[in-house]
């Protein structure tokens, strides 16, 4: 019998996806949630062809991720073929993000071929309280010896929780400052707790303006107002003056009347 023989060619080749490869020495990083957290990572290009990436981020909500490919901020790499190029990521979590661990997969990808590195940040408790009012405002009137109950507001703007938050003043001699509630057990992060503070101005207190400082303290951190707190004189001594110069008039009056033609 005769034989016969047929030339075949065999082609090995890499999947689309093994054609890339986006690595780093570092996937993890630790810092707290002020924190600004750059990766450095390499993209290869193991085509025969010159790849233009799109470069991409499935970061949770409120996170800001930054890619830097030759530490130019872009969207995109353009890498020559079977070569490679650096990638710095620059990731910020949002303001009052809590503590814990956090992925952050990212992506190249072309038509053809693409490759995911996944990150890891990990953000640790800080400790941020501010002592303000609802509107604001750090100034109110009060007459000698009357009693004006001041709103605060205790805003948690850490990514930690708080507990057991004092408060107390800084007053004037013979005033007296209560809270309700004298303390605030706990505030989670991003929370605001509202404190009624009930300020008495001592009797004596003369016309003028006092500075009053409140304070919230924890083990971690503490935050504190002042509040300038102008007295005004009580309304009976006003009257008190007034009939003091009628009085008073009165008298020249009748000592006029009296010896004004002698």
């Amino acid at each position: 019998a005769g034989s016969a023989k047929l030339p075949l060619d065999v082609v090995v080749a890499q999947k689309g996806t093994y054609q890339t490869e986006f690595t780093t020495d570092q996937p993890n990083m630790q810092g707290n949630s002020k924190s600004t957290f750059t990766f450095s990572a390499t993209l290869k290009n193991q085509t025969a062809d010159q790849q233009l990436y799109a470069l991409m981020a499935n970061a949770p909500r409120g996170w800001n991720v930054v890619f830097k490919p030759n530490y130019k901020q872009a969207t995109s790499a353009q890498v020559e073929a079977n070569s490679t190029q650096n990638v710095s990521i620059d990731i910020t979590p949002p303001a009052n993000v809590e503590a814990g661990s956090y992925k952050i997969p990212v992506r190249a990808a072309t038509g053809t071929t693409s490759a995911e590195l996944e990150l890891e940040v990990v953000v640790t408790g800080s400790y941020q309280m501010e002592l303000t009012t609802p509107r604001g405002l750090l100034s109110t009137d009060v007459t000698a010896g009357d009693v004006k109950k001041l709103e605060l507001e205790v805003r948690n703007t850490g990514s930690s929780l708080l507990k057991d938050i004092q408060l107390s003043a800084n007053k004037p001699a013979d005033w007296e400052v209560t809270f309700e509630p004298s303390k605030v057990d706990a505030l989670k992060a991003g929370e605001t707790s509202t404190v009624m503070a009930t300020l008495k101005a001592s009797k004596k207190a003369l016309p003028g303006d006092y500075v009053t400082t409140i304070m919230a303290k924890t083990p971690e951190v503490n935050a504190d107002a002042q509040f300038r707190i102008a007295v005004k004189t009580p309304m009976i001594w006003g009257w008190v003056g007034v009939l003091i110069i009628i009085a008073t008039i009165g008298v020249v009056y009748y000592l006029f009347r009296k010896y004004g033609r002698r």
